[in-house]
């Protein structure tokens, strides 16, 4: 859940939730450790490559080294109460971040001098502008760094549409980082690893460099201040004091990103970062003012649902305004309601409480029909649905099978409680093939539900590659007889039918009519022999639906006494299946249309990579309100989108995605045809 506190949330000054996110392996999980153990939360630093870390809450973060879901830690520093939300860098996971990031009061961007990861982190800050989350940027790893931080910054800025504004320079000793000056406090001072940095004097080289950052940073600010503009160009040194408040100001109203420099894995930067946060980062007010929460009851926003084994359901949830008790009644916007069964603290013990006030972080018991970011309110009027842009559609699917089949119906709850605890994970059941295809957003996220169905729930399953959709058709017209006969004492059976069978246009499926005169098949038995037309079509001679197909009635017999409706049935099916051999099957396949996103520079890649999947492409634009980046337009088989996603992140440093939909289908023939088909069989 969390990690202890050094005193309960709340009972401090201000509590404050921030979101520390960051492309893949930038050090969110190294940077959070850092700040526990500098505010004296942890008595020991972990490791994430030991797995001791805060960050590796749960086995599969442990297993796979790497954050596969949000992480809450609350400390304090200085009297006030902080919880971080430490998110999940990889894309596969990122619909932890987007639900949690509505919570938050202010996030830190982590991430290094690596321009290879640029186009993850412009996903990252497009997410923080669309929801207007005031924002610092962490640039770590600064102990390993071989660029000039002004150089670096130029690299990142595209990634950001607002001015990343310098706080601090790096103290140089040679080639290596020694420590940095604050460029607001004018100090500077020299890193101590795992203690507080030291201050030391301001002079020579540094302090020219000094003067000049300064100057770049005031200008900046002064974009959005006239007052400070004039001072700078009067020559007028400015107040300290009003130079903070513009930085204040602007990261709120988020027309600014300050940047400040650090090494996690040193503890170096971080005490500068939490006065940072502590000075500059909006309170919950302002929350949720930018929430849109009105006066009046008591509100809360839910970030996270998880099902603990022996827990039961809890809800972690911020709470916006009011106080929320323990035994509260509570109703969703949904307009559902619940009480609230313990209010327990995010610690790594779950303290319980007796309430929640304004600011603090907590995590509500048992509230059954809340989910994932519902608003929450004390009192009997639903607050508000909140709408943060269009849900993230699955790109990647497995079909599973409980491999004891007594673990079925387990499965089935056991998939329910992961899709609710991630709703970036859908399920389908799957006619074809009469199981239950697992949807999600990558190969490590479905690689971690499956072990959380193994771990958690006691579920091992097996898994393959879900059914394509292939169907077949006729090209050639036939009339066919179909007759079933069956004696075998008291009443037999007896149906005859003469079918006309023929293809249809593409798409216009599957039509019956009948043309009998003199009663030769009594109108009664009509309906059975469509149903036994439908039987027939249920699978061709290539193994796969027949679609496409217009078949008559036109002629038959029947006995007075043998004949019924099951009789009929029977003999239309016996028709179509021998009429379809005869009519040149063909076979037919899914073609959807896709639309790529991608950096302009991996244009290429894809286009590549979709020639060698069958794909046509349409042709591509850049994409709109997007520097650098292109949307790839294609037509491309069902077969061949199943693992895209996996060969696309890899040729677009994780940052690519696609969506898709059906839009025709298209014979296959040939080899290729045969090869389908052959396949199909032995899989039978």
């Amino acid at each position: 859940m969390g990690q202890d506190l050094r005193s309960p949330p709340g009972s401090q000054g201000d509590a404050r939730c921030i979101a520390l996110v960051g492309p893949f392996q930038s050090g969110k999980t190294t940077l959070l450790e850092a700040i526990l153990a500098r505010t004296g939360a942890i008595p020991k630093v972990g490791s994430v490559e030991a797995g001791t870390s805060t960050g590796d809450a749960n086995a599969e973060a442990r297993a796979h080294k790497m954050g596969v879901g949000l992480t809450t830690a609350t400390t304090s520093f200085m009297g006030d109460s902080y919880t971080f939300i430490d998110c999940p860098g990889s894309v596969e996971f990122a619909q932890d971040m987007r639900a949690a990031l509505p919570a938050v009061d202010a996030a830190v961007v982590v991430c290094e001098a690596d321009e290879r990861k640029l186009p993850q982190l412009q996903l990252i800050m497009r997410e923080l502008e669309e929801l207007r989350i005031p924002r610092f940027l962490f640039l770590n790893k600064i102990d390993r760094a071989h660029k000039r931080v002004r150089e670096t910054l130029a690299t990142l800025q595209p990634a950001s549409r607002v001015p990343l504004v310098l706080r601090q320079i790096p103290i140089w000793n040679g080639d290596l980082v020694a420590g940095f000056v604050d460029l607001a406090l004018e100090r500077a001072f020299v890193y101590r690893e795992h203690k507080a940095s030291e201050v030391v004097a301001l002079d020579g080289s540094n302090l020219d460099r000094e003067k000049e950052a300064r100057f770049s940073m005031l200008e900046k600010l002064a974009d959005h201040d006239d007052a400070l503009m004039e001072q700078l160009l009067d020559d007028i040194v400015p107040p300290a004091d009003a130079i903070f408040d513009d930085l204040a100001r602007e990261l709120r109203e988020g027309v600014i990103c300050p940047v400040l420099i650090g090494s996690a894995i040193r503890e170096n930067g971080v005490l500068r970062l939490m006065k940072a946060l502590r000075h500059e980062a909006p309170d919950v007010r302002a929350t949720a003012s930018r929430l849109g929460a009105a006066s009046g009851d008591a509100l809360a926003y839910v970030f996270k649902t998880s099902h603990l084994q022996h827990g039961g359901k809890l809800s972690y949830a911020r709470v916006l305004q009011g106080r929320i008790d323990d035994g509260a009644t509570i109703i969703a916007s949904t307009g559902e309601s619940a009480r609230v069964s313990g209010i327990l603290a995010l610690t790594h013990a779950g303290e319980k409480r007796s309430s929640a006030d304004a600011g603090d972080t907590v995590a509500l018991g048992k509230l059954d029909p809340v989910r994932t970011r519902d608003m929450l309110a004390v009192g009997k009027t639903a607050p508000d649905v909140l709408h943060f842009g269009e849900p993230v559609l699955p790109v990647l699917a497995v079909a599973l099978a409980s491999i004891d089949r007594k673990d079925d119906v387990k499965l089935g709850q056991a998939l329910q409680r992961l899709t609710e605890e991630d709703p970036s994970l859908t399920t389908v059941n799957d006619a074809q093939s009469q199981g239950v295809v697992l949807w999600g957003q990558g190969e490590m996220h479905l690689r971690v539900a499956m072990e959380r169905l193994r771990d958690r729930f006691g579920i091992n399953v097996k898994s393959h590659s879900p059914a394509i959709g292939y169907r077949e058709t006729i090209r050639k017209p036939i009339t066919q007889r179909g007759r079933h006969k069956k004696q075998s004492g008291g009443h037999g059976q007896f149906g005859d039918v003469v079918l006309e069978i023929g293809p249809q246009s593409r798409g216009e499926g599957f039509a019956f009519r009948e043309k009998v005169v003199g009663g030769a098949v009594p109108r009664n038995y009509i309906p059975a022999v469509e149903e036994g037309v439908v039987d027939g079509l249920a699978r061709g001679p290539l193994g796969f639906p027949v679609v496409d197909v217009r078949v008559t009635l036109t002629d038959g017999s029947y006995h007075s006494v043998d004949s019924s409706d099951q009789a009929f049935r029977t003999a239309a099916r016996i028709g179509v299946s021998e009429a379809l051999p005869q009519c040149q099957p063909v076979l037919l396949e899914p073609i959807h249309a896709v639309e790529i996103v991608c950096p302009s520079e991996a244009t290429a890649k894809v286009n590549a990579i979709l020639s060698g999947r069958r794909g046509q492409i349409l042709g591509f634009d850049t994409r709109e309100g997007w520097t650098g980046w292109d949307v790839v337009r294609a037509q491309l088989p069902e077969a061949e989108i199943g693992d895209l996603i996996v060969e696309l992140r890899s040729a677009t440093a994780g940052a690519g995605s696609f969506t898709r939909s059906f839009d025709h289908m298209a014979e296959v023939n040939g080899r290729t045809a045969d090869q389908i088909v052959a396949a199909h069989r032995v899989a039978a």
